[in-house]
């Protein structure tokens, strides 16, 4: 008798620490890294550790392969793949710098991964867009809610209505872009960029983010109350004393993030 042995799936999502930043790779380069429920759910663990660490200052999120994501797996949707992990994370995000690397192309769903990320690396001739309105859905991932406020609302509403995809230089050029590299260069400059904001202290790091965010569509009124209880956390945190203190020492920080 033969026993047929099966060799189990790869984790939908890999994490690895480098320091004080945590790389998290969409891990199904042979479906386009297309949103599943095992993505979802590794997706939406992996963000909970970078939240939960306070060893970790910022993250980086790429896709394994060819590409970043193409959006929803519509047979594991069929299948009625528990998806909710990632509705989770595109409303929520994270709460420290998530930084996304794209290579290749960042399309519907993935787009819209990309849009929760805070800052964008993209290499030459990556694509991106939302094409959802040629199969007769929207964009309902709120790719619709962010692209005016970061491409512009004529450019938001062309990309919206046409479905075609703009290429990570006009992405650049219209600020969804922070940087563009070479092909091939998006992971190694996305990190190199997340380390840089690992230098600076990670509370302090986290509610810059905060209120920066808040400032999209948010009154000056509704900016000063959302300072209140960031100022509170982030100016009586050890390493608002660690600071002050390694700059007149002449030293570097040791940051704990408390």
């Amino acid at each position: 008798m033969s026993h047929e042995t099966t060799t189990p799936d790869p984790p939908a999502v890999l994490t690895e620490r480098r320091d004080r930043v945590l790389v998290i790779t969409l891990n199904r380069p042979e479906a386009m890294n297309a949103i599943n429920g095992p993505l979802s759910h590794g997706l939406w663990a992996a963000v909970g550790e970078l939240n939960a660490d306070p060893e970790l200052t910022a993250g980086v999120l790429t896709g394994a392969g060819k590409g970043f994501c193409s959006g929803m797996d519509l047979k594991a949707f069929a299948r009625g793949e528990d998806i909710g992990p990632m509705l989770e994370y595109v409303s929520k995000g994270a709460d420290k710098p998530l930084i996304g690397a794209i290579e290749g192309f960042a399309l519907a769903g993935g787009l819209e991964l990309a849009l929760t990320c805070d800052l964008l690396v993209a290499a030459e001739g990556a694509k991106l867009g939302i094409p959802e309105v040629g199969v007769g859905l929207f964009a309902a991932g709120a790719g619709l809610f962010r692209l005016p406020s970061r491409v512009g609302y004529a450019k938001a509403m062309e990309m919206a209505v046409t479905g075609d995809p703009i290429t990570a230089q006009e992405a650049a050029d219209r600020g969804l872009v922070s940087r563009v590299t070479a092909v091939g260069g998006a992971l190694d400059e996305a990190i190199a960029l997340a380390e840089r904001i690992a230098q600076n202290a990670p509370l302090a790091v986290a509610a810059s983010k905060a209120l920066i965010r808040a400032t999209q569509g948010a009154t000056e009124e509704e900016l000063w109350a959302a300072q209140q209880p960031l100022l509170k956390t982030v100016w009586a945190s050890q390493d608002a004393k660690e600071g002050p203190r390694a700059f007149a020492e002449k030293r570097a920080p040791e940051w704990t993030g408390t």
